[in-house]
């Protein structure tokens, strides 16, 4: 597995918890303190998410990590 894959896997994952909770990105933004923007990036694989962002966002998803990267 390399880089490319985790950031496919982490966004289709932080994008499927998202819609199983009809969280908006806007929301998430909300609920985490993290922009819109980079939620947004991190969705599109264009960033990787730091250890204290995905804990953020499994934390305001009701999920863990784990069920994140995954």
């Amino acid at each position: 597995m390399n880089e490319n894959d985790i950031k496919s896997i982490i966004a289709s994952n932080i994008r499927q918890y998202r819609a199983k909770h009809r969280i908006s990105q806007e929301k998430l933004s909300e609920l985490t303190g993290i922009s819109q923007q980079h939620i947004s990036n991190i969705e599109t694989e264009q960033v990787n998410p730091s250890i204290e962002i995905l804990l953020s966002i499994a934390k305001a998803l009701n999920v863990t990590v784990n069920d994140l990267v995954y």
